[in-house]
């Protein structure tokens, strides 16, 4: 089939199903309105799955609107609504994309009877907010040891029991003082506040705890006063707070220096852990016994060296050096002394043999005689002098005799 010359073609543009289902989250994903909303109505179809998450419808006389809480937000919920219930929920609107509805993805669910007191909470603190009262630049650091404890809470709840028997397992040394107030009903801001102000001019506490056990909104409403905010956060001592279980907030939490899920957290925050601090210590101890063992060993040894380098330099190192020189000196002269001695003493044996076989005792010990005049002693030194009738005396090796000359030979 031709076409005329003037005709035009239209392109249509089309999506499918998924593409419009996600244009459509798209939509109510960038709505910051339906990211924050409150929603009023009545619970039907409750359920709860294996997963752990909830599922449910809120409606009322004209429409209904699907919700589902996640397992992680249905377990700090402290109020699971029951079929039939009047509730308030808050969540974001988003879109199943796989069955294509819009649902709500709820974060919290409140009786819808204190539809009220939720409204001002929220006044409340978006006022304090902005004027700057919950900034955390004014939080001020916790003492990590601390050595006084102030407690703000009724004495006789069980919310200053669990903190006591918190503090005497955890951190036993710290001193606790009580400053007793009531913490529900309309004079308990009030007294609050006079507590709070009692621990900070009458006290040396380090740190103050402010406490209560749980309870509906109403029962916590003390907690979300202006005046109690404000002197949490004037409280010139730093201040946890422990209000409620883990799913309550109250303003005084947001004014507190740090806020604790529960009272007996509150007293875990604020101490140390002894049994940690006792290992801790020892781990400390045996280092410092170890670094002091190593540095005296490295001192002893640098004063070793120094006593070794100025033994070096001493006289007395000089001094005993020169006396064993001289003791070796001493050793060598006498050395040479002796061997000197003993050359001497050889020559002089030697001489003195020498002498021996050269004396006449010797000569006569080997066969020879020494004669002698009688009369004068004189000895014979020739013949001639041996004149007939002259007596001799004749001197051998082993004695002597006397002779007399009878006549005179000629050689």
């Amino acid at each position: 089939m031709s076409q005329g010359k003037n005709q035009r073609v239209v392109m249509i543009d089309t999506y499918s199903v998924a593409e419009l289902t996600a244009y459509v989250r798209q939509l109510f994903d960038r709505d910051e309105r339906m990211q924050d909303v409150w929603v009023e109505g009545e619970v039907s179809n409750m359920t709860r799955a294996a997963s752990g998450h909830l599922y449910f419808t809120l409606k009322d006389s004209r429409a209904q609107l699907k919700c589902v809480m996640w397992r992680s937000s249905a377990e700090r919920q402290s109020y699971i609504p029951d079929y039939g219930d009047a509730i308030l929920v808050h969540g974001a609107i988003s879109v199943y994309e796989q069955n294509g509805v819009y649902q709500l993805y709820a974060d919290r669910i409140r009786p819808a009877g204190v539809g009220d007191l939720y409204l001002q909470f929220e006044q409340l603190k978006a006022r304090l907010e902005a004027e700057g009262l919950f900034d955390l630049a004014r939080k001020r650091p916790l003492p990590e040891y601390p050595r006084i404890i102030g407690v703000v809470t009724s004495a006789d709840a069980a919310a200053f029991q669990d903190i006591q028997n918190v503090l005497r397992r955890r951190y036993p040394m710290a001193e606790v003082i009580l400053s007793p107030t009531l913490v529900q009903g309309v004079e308990a801001p009030a007294q609050i506040v006079k507590a709070l102000n009692k621990l900070n001019e009458q006290t040396d506490c380090d740190v103050i705890l402010l406490c209560r056990g749980g309870g509906s909104i109403e029962d916590l409403w003390a907690f979300n006063d202006e005046g109690v905010a404000r002197a949490v956060a004037a409280s010139r001592i730093p201040v946890i707070s422990g209000v409620g279980h883990e799913t309550d907030f109250t303003i005084a939490d947001f004014a507190a220096d740090l806020r604790a899920p529960t009272p007996s957290a509150a007293a875990e925050l604020a101490t140390p852990d002894s049994m940690e601090l006792r290992a801790t210590l020892d781990e400390i101890v045996r280092a410092l016994d170890a670094s002091a063992t190593t540095t005296l060993r490295q001192r002893r040894q640098r004063v070793d060296d120094q006593v070794w380098s100025l033994r070096q330099v001493s006289p007395l190192a000089q001094v005993r050096n020169a006396r064993q020189r001289i003791d070796d000196w001493t050793t060598l002269l006498n050395v040479g002394q002796r061997a000197r001695l003993r050359l001497l003493r050889e020559r002089l044996a030697a001489r003195t043999a020498a002498l021996a076989s050269a004396s006449p005792s010797a000569i006569l010990e080997r066969g020879y005689a020494i004669v002698t005049l009688s009369e004068s002693g004189e000895r014979l030194a020739s013949v001639d002098e041996a004149k007939p009738g002259v007596g001799v005396t004749v001197q051998l090796h082993d004695g002597e005799f006397k002779a007399r000359v009878e006549e005179q030979g000629n050689s």
